[in-house]
């Protein structure tokens, strides 16, 4: 696992669990999480959601500069994948789709499975939960054979 990896899914779990995660607030969101809830990284993108560069992003990006290891336009896919993986419309406009309840445990979970496994796609490493579901496939089967009724279940 890659060091910047490490740190951003440690910081997204940690939100995740304290219930500091929130897709519509840019401190708080996924990118929110990562910049140490910093909001510094809104000014790379003119709207919530958008993988366009604006000039300030362009000008951080040709200068290779990274926040906590990330180019601005990695940020900006990062933040994209967990919205849509949150079941927002992009970019957040006025009359998108959002969620109804963009803090429930079911649309956060969901984000944060969508954000964890981009983020091990960007450093060539295997997808976390992925392994997490294939033990949670195995362990139900098992219990499916033994006639164990379990309290999880897949989504």
């Amino acid at each position: 696992m890659t060091k910047r990896a490490s740190n951003a899914l440690e910081k997204l779990y940690t939100a995740f669990y304290e219930g500091r995660l929130h897709p519509a607030c840019c401190t708080a969101c996924a990118v929110g999480n990562i910049c140490d809830a910093s909001d510094v990284w809104k000014h790379f993108t003119d709207a919530h959601g958008s993988q366009k560069l604006t000039y300030v992003g362009s000008v951080n990006e040709t200068f290779k500069k990274r926040i906590n290891g990330y180019l601005p336009s990695e940020l900006l896919a990062i933040e994209a994948t967990f919205l849509r993986g949150c079941g927002y419309d992009l970019p957040i406009r006025r009359g998108s789709f959002k969620p109804t309840h963009p803090q429930s445990e079911e649309v956060l979970f969901n984000g944060l499975r969508a954000v964890v496994h981009h983020i091990c796609e960007l450093d060539g490493i295997s997808d976390v939960m992925a392994i997490s579901d294939s033990f949670l496939e195995r362990l139900l089967s098992v219990c499916d054979k033994r006639s164990i009724k379990p309290s999880v279940s897949i989504s």
